[in-house]
């Protein structure tokens, strides 16, 4: 589903009055049609012409969903084609033994040893990208942020996974990305019988359209590690990587569908991140000098480095709060039940679909005070919160497997640009959003100046 809303926000340092937060939170909800009932109950079962629909929001019975009886709740099929589509058969788009023995494979290359060798590339390439932050803060030309973290984060994932970020290899891949997450997001045509076949069938024969000129370059990266040529990325460990239990290797066509699936789905999600997390600190100037704090007073005038993130404590909690407020990824997968089952006291029938949604989860009333609430300081006072009731990444055997990866990269960026500048909304700028697979801003223009 997707729609857009603008966020009207009360002027910094402004005390909404009883219920205006939870309101304006209800008006720009991602989801068209979610009753306001998902902020306050612990499941809501819709039942449809089409199916029985449920989504849960109580954490035990998430957790029942995604871990303890996962294999009763496997990706629904129109999902996992939808996925495929767009990455090959990647980790989001199979499911059973072919993705458990991939997640197998893949695992050692995103353990913490090997994440924290790629500290120093991001590290160096967000430095590097200052130049042009210097260049934005010197004319007060305001500037789409999305766009600007967006092309942040491809040179790193560039430069991690593929040892480059040469025009003619990034450029054709961030082309296949803006077509390819422009307007693939479902609708109720996409559970009608007949329509709904024949609208996937249109949409992979556009994703394979269009991911042609991007496909080319991969093959020919793999290619080149193929045959010999080993530079100790990303790419490099996959295709090397083999299988524990049996031994078995990635085909060139599985590194390329992983490949893509990393690329495409870690660069995004980065970009979204980044960009809500300068919209909430434009909007929070007390927590937004308490980053700068810690910043002068764990690095001085040195850039940050992978040592440095352990220390970083408020501003891993910066990230921490504004992915719980904007998650990247604000619904998980649907799920299909296989066999019934109770979730809350509701039985839950056979064939139904069932659903997790982040942006629910973290905005639900019952667990969290003022949800609604830019406060980075909860992290550190902690408390009795469930580890179900914060799903950034997702949870259970299919949680992110780049997730270290993601939070080292975020914190990384946000301390060297934090480190020399702030970010102010554009006179008149009106904010967004659109839930397709990832939760971008709209509007978001915004003027970069010097500390």
């Amino acid at each position: 589903m997707a729609a857009a809303a603008t966020l009207r926000e009360a002027p910094a340092g402004a005390r909404a009055r009883p219920g205006e937060a939870r309101e304006k939170a209800r008006g720009r909800q991602p989801f068209r049609g979610m009753p306001d009932a998902a902020y306050r109950e612990k499941i809501v079962v819709s039942k449809t012409p089409f199916g029985v629909f449920v989504v849960v929001n109580e954490p035990a019975a998430v957790k029942r969903v995604l871990v303890d009886h996962v294999a009763n709740y496997p990706k629904t099929e129109m999902e996992q084609r939808f996925f495929r589509a767009l990455f090959g058969a990647g980790l989001l788009g199979t499911d059973g033994e072919l993705w458990r023995t991939h997640r197998r494979i893949m695992a050692p290359a995103f353990q913490p040893q090997a994440v924290g060798s790629y500290g120093p590339t991001m590290a160096l390439t967000t430095q590097d990208y200052r130049a042009r932050w210097d260049e934005l803060a010197q004319s007060g030309q305001a500037v789409d942020m999305p766009h600007e973290m967006s092309g942040l984060a491809l040179r790193i994932i560039s430069r991690t996974m593929f040892s480059t970020d040469r025009a003619d290899v990034i450029e054709p891949i961030a082309q296949a990305m803006d077509d390819g997450f422009g307007d693939n997001s479902f609708n109720i045509l996409d559970v009608l019988p007949v329509i709904a076949g024949m609208r996937m069938r249109a949409r992979e024969r556009r994703m394979a359209a269009l991911f042609k000129p991007m496909d080319d370059v991969v093959a020919r990266l793999i290619a080149e590690r193929a045959g010999g040529d080993e530079h100790g990325d990303l790419l490099s460990r996959l295709i090397a990587a083999r299988d524990a239990e049996s031994g078995a290797k990635m085909t060139p066509q599985e590194v390329r569908d992983q490949i893509v699936t990393i690329y495409i789905a870690g660069h995004e999600t980065t970009a979204v991140a980044m960009s809500w997390i300068w919209y909430v600190l434009s909007q929070h100037p007390a927590e937004e000098a308490k980053l700068h704090a810690e910043l002068d007073a764990v690095l001085g005038a040195r850039a940050p480095g992978q040592k440095d993130i352990e220390k970083l404590v408020f501003t891993r909690h910066v990230v921490d709060e504004a992915m719980r407020l904007y998650p990247p990824a604000p619904g998980l997968s649907s799920r299909a039940v296989r066999e019934s089952d109770e979730l809350c006291g509701v039985r839950i029938p056979a064939g139904a679909t069932v659903s997790v949604a982040p942006w629910l989860l973290h905005r639900h009333e019952a667990l969290w005070d003022e949800p609604e609430r830019f406060d980075p300081d909860r992290w550190e006072r902690g408390g009795a919160r469930h580890r179900f009731a914060y799903l950034p990444f997702g949870a259970g055997p299919r949680i992110c497997i780049g997730q270290l990866m993601a939070l080292n990269e975020i914190v990384l960026i946000l301390a060297t640009l934090a480190q020399r500048y702030r970010v102010r909304l554009a006179p008149g700028a009106r904010v967004g959003l659109k839930a397709n697979v990832t939760l971008r801003p709209l509007g978001l223009e915004m003027v970069v100046s010097r500390r």
